[in-house]
């Protein structure tokens, strides 16, 4: 069911709410399908954008100050958008406590980027420490790839994901690209031989992995499959 601003997707015994938080606006009915394999029967999914309450024109006007305040989103209508970080950050705790309103009792944060703690986080799922995790299990030591959707976020990008042992190369490639671009954004990681490739946003889908999987020839992590399997193994 889609009403409002909001997204529901009844999915037929047991009463689980998933709470979508996405950092741009609602409606978003492809996170809403995506999530839905997590819910149990029974269970419903409540998408909700951090910038619901804009218009158009005052998101426009949301104007990143630099690379490290700069996050891609795609709006209702299959839209890009580049928008503050710090606006998204702004608006969230209402988010949460809206989710929370609507009965949600699993609530994830849809973007990979790294959050400094925000009012009403407790228990919120983040993508970005889902990945982290996977990529720190599977690659300790070695190099890391990166797709990341804008070339401006490439230094901060490298810096969340930086640790010990691990050299970071990032690439470029819009989540709204075509299948040409997704190939020679995939060809251009290929050449750095990473061991490793994670597609840094919320964004990217499976059919873009199946695309960019064969070309780089290594394991390659989706940030939403990722956070899909994790929740649904916490709440099944």
């Amino acid at each position: 069911m889609l009403a409002g601003s909001n997204t529901q997707i009844a999915i037929s015994a047991r009463m689980v709410t998933i709470g979508i938080a996405v950092i741009g606006k609602a409606p978003r009915p492809d996170v809403a399908e995506l999530f839905a394999t997590a819910a149990p029967a029974g269970g419903k999914v409540v998408v909700l954008g951090c910038l619901d309450a804009l218009s158009d024109e005052e998101i426009e006007r949301l104007v990143p100050q630099d690379g490290d305040d700069t996050l891609y989103t795609r709006l209702p209508g299959n839209r890009d958008a580049i928008i503050s970080k710090a606006a998204v950050i702004a608006h969230a705790p209402t988010t949460f406590a809206r989710l929370r309103a609507a009965g949600a009792t699993s609530i994830v944060f849809a973007c990979t980027g790294h959050f400094p703690p925000m009012s009403g986080d407790e228990g919120v799922l983040f993508p970005s420490r889902v990945l982290a995790a996977l990529a720190a299990g599977l690659l300790p030591q070695g190099r890391l790839g990166i797709l990341i959707p804008l070339a401006e976020q490439a230094a901060k990008l490298k810096q969340k994901w930086a640790r010990p042992g691990l050299e970071v190369v990032a690439g470029a490639l819009r989540p709204s690209a075509g299948e040409a671009e997704i190939r020679r954004a995939a060809e251009r990681l290929a050449a750095h031989r990473p061991a490793l490739v994670a597609m840094d946003c919320m964004s990217y889908g499976p059919d873009a992995k199946r695309i960019v999987a064969p070309i780089v020839g290594v394991p390659t992590l989706l940030g939403n499959a990722a956070t899909c399997y994790v929740l649904r193994s916490i709440i099944e």
